[in-house]
């Protein structure tokens, strides 16, 4: 690939990098891998991104995003996860846009215009409007900085979510020339990571893999009856906490929140049946805390980003493992707690093995194995995270002491006799075969399969009949999970030797391997370590809530827009009183402290006055000097008539923003002439109405006055005609 800067300007971009984390997303380091991320897609390099939900993702293209020249085009899966992030986006005064199936004509045509006069800095696509010929011909037009392909594992047919229009990207995307390619997924076993990067063409690729480990997540498996009642019980437990169930299919979704909300419990479905409108308002209403469960289909899998869901439970088993663990990892991504609960019957395996059986024969073997790994870790007693990381081809020594199953430890026995004759089967069939046949082996089946081999002939044949098909499937993982045995990449499903593997059987000591679980004698519910957080002063957090709550309405966004949970329990231990203050706080930039900042001052300070609670806010001259210089240049360019959308773009502000820093200088005495402006935005009788409302009103609150003016204006219009009439009467 070719560098996108010359040396020295490329050092001077990877100079701002921090300091874009903290302005725009209000951050002071980046996680994990991000940094190195953005640095090398900054370089013009093709970038492999394999990270867990909820360890930023996102971060790693948005951000480069505001430091290359051009729109960065970003290919997304679901709608409703683009909308939710351009929101975002937008939020943070990133100018951002989505070309999608729910644009109108005119919507199309003018987000088209400012990609092509350089005004959008990310594009979302998605992978059907992309194969569009129109799109194509006018994406050839515009200056791509790069291109980013979110949910890279749609690309693979061994993946949980395969989508046959991804195979194009790679094919459309090279039409727009050399550009540099970063491909992002959550969940990437071995087998679907290779299958990505051969179909994109990025061999090359620097590939980013990070821990598939979610310390802050309790994975439980409980056995499926009762299962109402447990529902019933596990979320009045956590009553006002924000939690999805996933089912299998729309009726179930229809019934399990019809029985929540006779229950007491704010619920509403979300499935691909429902109308449009329908789903759209129940999905934001969970957003906006309207709502504590949404009961979804998979539909609902992808199509959010709200941070603060405290548990995820399966009414039925999950398709896959990827599938289960992208579901589960909507849970604690603001990084506190969260409870995965999957309620598991083989029965449900059953039926989704009867689900698939019109599908084409690698198809439906594929499905077929992938529903295996489910039941073999709902079945397991080993630690639910060692085999989850192991899945996903990452190994871990310890147990994690937070799953059902270290916290309740199963009878273990020493295994080592059972493991030798496990793996000299796998040596024996030559290391062609998967688990399911290899057991059929050692229990001396009479299968055709195990038959027409004449693998009946082996010394090992039968020597495990006395158990059952899950004892030795047990012993099997416990194989893998010590690495002495491994999946064939090339060929799914097959069992290989590996050196340790072979060493254990010259010199095999002891293993000790948990029994598997008794559902018929489980309790029905396992006592789980309460979700704890920080020491931070409960009572003006639930009033921060709130508020947070009541701003995003009037706002019209998500409440985590606003400020996210650990921002508000960090101002609830710190208790910022000023601009500057709350400038510290951790996921707090310029744009939101300008944007949502004052009522959450206003409120800490009242709440500081009337406990009597010492502060150590601390003002900086700095920021008072900056506001002095953007009060010359602000009232400079007034008098020239600039425009004032584009005096905002010009230093970098949202309008909200460039709206505060002229009501400083308007309510500090300062008269400004916003008379050209006005007469752009609203005809003459639009500001009169508003002249005749702030002249009789009691207060020039902004608040009452939208709630006074209702949906006939918008804040910013009311906001300017203030600094109108305090410019006119007061200065």
């Amino acid at each position: 690939m070719l560098s996108i800067y010359l040396p020295e300007q490329q050092q001077k971009v990877l100079s701002k990098i921090t300091d874009k984390l903290k302005d725009v997303f209000g951050y002071d380091q980046f996680r994990g891998n991000q940094e190195a991320i953005i640095e090398n897609l900054l370089a013009g390099n093709h970038t492999f991104v394999i990270m867990p939900t909820g360890a930023g993702k996102s971060m790693c293209y948005q951000l480069p995003a505001l430091l290359m020249e051009g729109t960065a085009i970003v290919i997304s899966p679901l709608i409703a996860l683009m909308k939710n992030q351009v929101d975002q986006l937008r939020a943070l005064g990133i100018d951002a846009y989505m070309l999608n199936s729910t644009l109108t004509k005119g919507e199309m045509t003018r987000v088209k215009k400012k990609v092509l006069a350089g005004e959008a800095q990310l594009l979302y696509v998605a992978p059907e409007s992309l194969t569009k010929e129109e799109n194509v011909e006018f994406l050839k037009q515009a200056k791509i900085s790069f291109v980013a392909i979110d949910e890279a594992h749609c690309i693979s047919e061994w993946g949980h979510d395969f989508r046959p229009e991804y195979r194009r990207i790679r094919s459309i995307i090279s039409q727009f020339g050399d550009l540099p390619i970063i491909a992002l997924t959550a969940t990437a076993t071995p087998k679907v990571q290779l299958d990505i990067q051969r179909n994109l063409g990025l061999e090359d690729a620097k590939l980013y893999k990070s821990s598939f480990n979610r310390e802050n997540l309790y994975y439980e498996v409980r056995p499926k009856k009762n299962i109402d009642k447990q529902l019933i019980k596990f979320i009045l437990d956590r009553k006002g906490q924000a939690g999805i169930i996933y089912c299998l299919s729309r009726k179930k979704v229809e019934e399990v929140a019809n029985l929540l909300k006779v229950n007491g419990v704010k619920a509403a479905p979300y499935h691909a049946g429902l109308e449009a409108g329908l789903r759209v308002k129940n999905q934001d209403d969970f957003l906006n805390e309207e709502l504590e469960v949404i009961v979804a289909t998979i539909a609902f899998g992808m199509g959010i980003d709200k941070p603060d869901v405290r548990f995820v439970i399966h009414y039925d088993a999950p398709k896959s493992l990827e599938g289960y663990y992208q579901e589960t990892g909507r849970a604690g991504r603001d990084g506190l707690n969260g409870h995965c609960l999957l309620f598991y019957s083989y029965n449900d395996i059953v039926k989704l093995e009867k689900f698939n059986k019109d599908k084409p024969v690698t198809e439906r073997e594929n499905a077929k194995m992938l529903l295996e790994e489910v039941a073999s870790f709902s079945e397991s007693a080993v630690c639910r995270r060692k085999q989850l990381l192991h899945y996903f081809g990452e190994h871990r020594e310890k147990d994690c002491g937070f799953c059902d199953n270290c916290k309740n430890p199963k009878e273990r026995f020493d295994a080592q006799k059972e493991i030798v004759i496990a793996l000299k089967t796998c040596l024996l069939t030559k290391e062609r075969f998967g688990i399911n046949h290899l057991v059929n082996v050692v229990r001396g089946s009479q299968n055709q399969y195990v038959m027409s081999y004449e693998h009946n002939e082996l010394e090992v044949y039968g020597l495990g009949k006395g158990d059952t098909d899950e004892d030795w499937k047990s012993i099997f993982r416990a194989a893998m999970i010590n690495q002495f045995l491994e999946k064939d990449i090339d060929n799914y499903g097959v069992l290989k030797m590996t050196d340790a593997g072979k060493a254990f059987i010259e010199n095999p000591h002891e293993v000790l391997v948990p029994k598997g679980h008794d559902y018929r004698n489980m309790p029905e519910e396992d006592e789980v370590p309460a979700i704890t957080t920080k020491s931070y002063d409960k009572v003006l957090f639930g009033q921060l809530l709130a508020l947070r709550k009541e701003v995003a309405k009037r706002k019209k966004v998500p409440p985590y827009v606003v400020f996210s949970e650990p921002s508000l329990e960090e101002m609830a231990i710190t208790y910022p009183c000023t601009m500057e203050g709350i400038l510290q706080i951790q996921g707090v930039g310029q744009g939101k402290a300008a944007k949502f900042g004052k009522p959450f001052i206003e409120l800490i300070n009242k709440y500081v006055s009337e406990n009597d609670i010492e502060t150590a806010d601390e003002i900086t001259v700095k920021t008072a000097g900056d506001r002095s210089k953007d009060k010359i240049f602000i009232i400079q360019q007034i008098d020239r008539k600039v425009n004032l959308d584009e005096l905002a773009e010009g230093r970098n502000w949202d309008f909200f923003q460039l709206l505060e820093e002229m009501e400083h200088i308007c309510f500090s005495g300062t008269k400004l002439n916003i008379d050209y402006f006005l007469e752009d935005i609203m005809d003459e009788e639009m500001q009169d109405e508003l002249r005749d409302y702030f002249m009789a009103a009691e207060t020039d609150d902004i608040e009452e006055a939208l709630d006074e003016l209702g949906e006939d204006f918008a804040e910013d219009e009311i906001r300017l005609m203030r600094i109108k009439i305090y410019s006119d009467l007061a200065n």
